[in-house]
């Protein structure tokens, strides 16, 4: 790749990588979306990656990259550092490629995704609390034996790989108007701006970031990467405090604009796609899907394509954003209430909560604080609605059967 290897990245790179994947990556689905078209008044196509091998698109690069070393650098292997999804591509592509490799990765990594890294065939070692740690040791290995960093994603090659993605937007849906990606360090907002913009320059590309670790917004203000002071999210694949100088380019050249969203918002995407799109997806990969719930008004005049760029997630996070997810969208009702300390009483509530079709996921029952009068006691009530509106019926339900509700 002539032009990747100058530091620039062109169509003619990101052709190469296809080819370069062929039979190795897989050509990922598009699926409509119904809900999200109705609410962004325009048709809506979820682009799968979340299916890709390894579970994310970081295969495509870590691949182009690894498959465009020489014999030497080969055979003294390669190393990267990541807490999830690289680590599994950059594992699989140093497998397929017959290439030794090692991965650190940070002491608090997730079970699975270390699993997974070492069923890939990954050499895998916990070193540090937070990536940039691991990112440290990581280079500190490659020095000593001589293994060539695998970047996550400042890189000519990784983001031509990365870039295939675009292609095949432009190959499953040729009238899209706007593609809508997450941004973490950039290389697939990067890889897909300089593919499409080349073929189709009418289509708008929108990156998303999560508003806790929008590391591009002030960078690209300040017209060159700035690292963020600080910076945390559940959206981990897209947690990168400063934005790779590579991808910064192109992303400054050829990105629309870049949006952030809540951690409420990365929440209720999580739980869309799981209940509208039967897709289990992480945080970062539904990031561009809180973007359309956010501001759908945002994205209409034509077809919309949301990159779900991975479903790698801890089962025991998914727990956690699921019960936020259905706490943001009004799912959750808390709320406290005085009653008569009298037999009965608790039977009658929870008879009004039944008729207002609440369900009672947790309750406790306090006699004994000082605040409360000798005969009254405190209710306090976890309940399932079916949404804000329903919330406001359950209310409206208890007030009407005499109850004051105090939180």
């Amino acid at each position: 790749m002539s032009a990747a290897a100058a530091g620039a990245v062109s169509l003619d790179d990101v052709r190469d990588a296809q080819d370069i994947l062929a039979g190795i990556s897989r050509i990922t689905a598009l699926e409509g979306s119904r809900f999200l078209s109705r609410l962004v008044d325009a048709p809506v196509h979820l682009k799968c990656e979340n299916l890709q091998r390894t579970g994310s698109f970081k295969l495509r690069g870590a691949y182009v990259r690894i498959a465009g070393l020489g014999e030497g650098q080969r055979a003294r292997g390669v190393v990267a550092a990541s807490a999830g999804n690289h680590a599994q591509g950059v594992a699989l592509a140093a497998s397929l490629l017959g290439v030794r490799s090692t991965v650190f990765m940070p002491v608090g990594a997730p079970l699975p995704k270390v699993a997974a890294t070492l069923d890939y065939g990954a050499d895998v070692r916990l070193h540090g609390q937070v990536v940039d740690e691991t990112l440290e040791a990581a280079e500190s290995y490659a020095a000593a034996a001589g293994a060539v960093l695998i970047h996550p994603f400042d890189h000519p090659d990784v983001v031509a790989g990365q870039g295939t993605v675009g292609l095949e937007v432009l190959e499953q849906c040729p009238e899209v108007s706007t593609i809508v990606v997450g941004i973490g360090g950039g290389g697939l907002a990067a890889g897909i701006a300089v593919a499409v913009k080349a073929v189709r320059p009418d289509v708008r590309i929108i990156g998303v970031q999560a508003e806790e670790a929008a590391a591009y917004p002030p960078s690209l203000a300040a017209g060159r990467p700035v690292a963020l002071e600080s910076f945390g999210t559940m959206a981990d694949g897209i947690q990168v405090g400063k934005p790779g100088d590579v991808p910064f380019k192109i992303i400054g050249d050829h990105v629309d604009e870049v949006r952030t969203v809540s951690e409420d918002a990365l929440s209720a995407a999580v739980l869309l796609c799981l209940e509208r799109a039967k897709l289990v997806v992480e945080p970062a990969g539904a990031a561009p899907v809180a973007a359309l719930l956010s501001d759908p008004g945002a994205f209409g005049g034509g077809p919309v394509v949301a990159v779900l760029s991975g479903g790698n997630v801890d089962p025991l996070l998914v727990q956690r954003i699921l019960r936020h997810g259905m706490a943001a969208a009004g799912r959750y009702l808390s709320l406290r209430l005085r009653v008569t300390d009298r037999p009965g009483v608790l039977a009658t509530l929870l008879g009004v909560l039944s008729e207002a079709d609440a369900n009672v996921l947790d309750v406790s029952h306090v006699r004994t604080d000082p605040r409360l009068g000798l005969t009254e006691a405190e209710v306090e009530l976890q309940l399932e609605t079916k949404g804000r509106e329903h919330c406001e019926r359950v209310l409206a339900a208890l007030r009407k059967a005499g109850y004051t509700v105090t939180a």
